[in-house]
């Protein structure tokens, strides 16, 4: 038989649409969860200005003691918080490209060097016709300090670091609510991250 090679990668369409497992999957901290309670929001964009009406949303998050849900964190002296899962999945509303998240703002974080990362939220988007999932990060306005402080936020251009940064949507104390848009191309794109 004949080498080949490689069959071609294809995208997921035009027929298939990307679904949730079940319900739910959005609330990543119950009731009860110690830390300020919040709720993001937001649009998916695409290069058209047009919303994208079937992106599915993944986030991954610490606790607001700042430690993961996972076996690699193993900080001790921060409590796991039952109720808490550290990880979301919603998919965007057909009809306006929305989507949403209900959970706790996370705490800082170590990096490598042992310094705090800024409170932020690790987001992957994926959507029918993108060949491979794309990366970003969740930051919050009223963090300004720590977001100066911050060295993944700092090596983002100034003039783009905005796109990464998620403002208060109104006026609300429970759940505190964020804005946060996702855009494909054009002059405000989302900064995607190449981890």
């Amino acid at each position: 038989m004949a080498d080949h090679g490689e069959t071609p990668s294809q995208t997921a369409g035009p027929y298939f649409s990307m679904r949730l497992g079940s319900e739910g999957q959005n609330i990543v901290a119950a009731p009860g969860v110690p830390g300020e309670r919040i709720r993001i929001e937001g649009t998916v964009i695409d290069g058209d200005g047009n919303h994208v009406e079937d992106a599915l949303l993944e986030i991954w998050q610490a606790n607001a003691g700042g430690r993961y849900r996972h076996p690699d964190d193993i900080r001790d002296e921060i409590a796991l918080d039952e109720g808490f899962t550290g990880f979301g999945r919603a998919e965007t509303e057909f009809a306006s490209g929305e989507y949403w998240f209900e959970t706790i703002k996370p705490g800082p974080v170590p990096d490598a060097e042992g310094e705090f990362q800024a409170p932020h939220i690790s987001l992957v988007v994926q959507a029918r016709g993108m060949l491979n999932p794309v990366f970003t990060r969740i930051y919050f306005s009223d963090e300004d300090e720590a977001n100066a402080q911050d060295q993944v936020l700092g090596r983002v251009p100034r003039g783009r670091r905005h796109t990464l940064i998620a403002d208060p949507a109104a006026e609300s104390d429970d759940p505190k609510v964020y804005r946060f848009d996702v855009r494909f191309q054009g002059d405000d794109e989302t900064v995607f991250l190449d981890f």
